[in-house]
């Protein structure tokens, strides 16, 4: 089942148990993957797909630290529950030890050794973890070992 098709099943599953955090979160990402789609005139494959939602759980990620401020558990709660939604639909997420060991491949191959080869090693790595790992993470790990 594709992606797209998945989060159909999933929107109405979400209805018709009434599950309204659930059905918002997915309709969110439903309706930013239609704009991605009007605004460039293709249909997004499923590398596509999961750019679109891995944009949608930085927002909502960045939000919540600004929700948290308000101190409103309810919204706060509700939030998190939407990133959790929507980090099932991105592939298995790597651990910190394995995305090192990737960064470490990068930093070789490339022979990297100064914080000028930064946005390099980032670029390479992004592409060979595709969605598994966000630029964050890479970006810290990488300034870790050029140091």
């Amino acid at each position: 089942m594709s992606l797209k098709a998945r989060l159909m099943e999933d929107m109405k599953a979400a209805m018709k148990e009434k599950d309204t955090v659930r059905k918002n979160a997915i309709q969110m990402v439903r309706a930013a993957i239609l704009q991605v789609e009007k605004d460039q005139r293709i249909e997004l494959d499923e590398e596509g797909i999961l750019e679109v939602i891995l944009k949608e759980v930085k927002k909502r990620k960045s939000a919540l630290a600004e929700i948290e401020k308000s101190n409103r558990q309810d919204i706060i709660e509700d939030s998190k529950r939407e990133i959790g939604i929507l980090m099932n639909y991105l592939p298995k997420q790597l651990s910190d030890e394995e995305l090192e060991e990737i960064i470490n491949e990068v930093i070789s191959d490339i022979g990297a050794a100064t914080m000028k080869d930064m946005g390099k090693i980032i670029k390479a790595a992004a592409s060979k973890v595709k969605g598994r790992a966000d630029n964050g993470r890479i970006s810290k790990i990488v300034k870790e070992k050029l140091k």
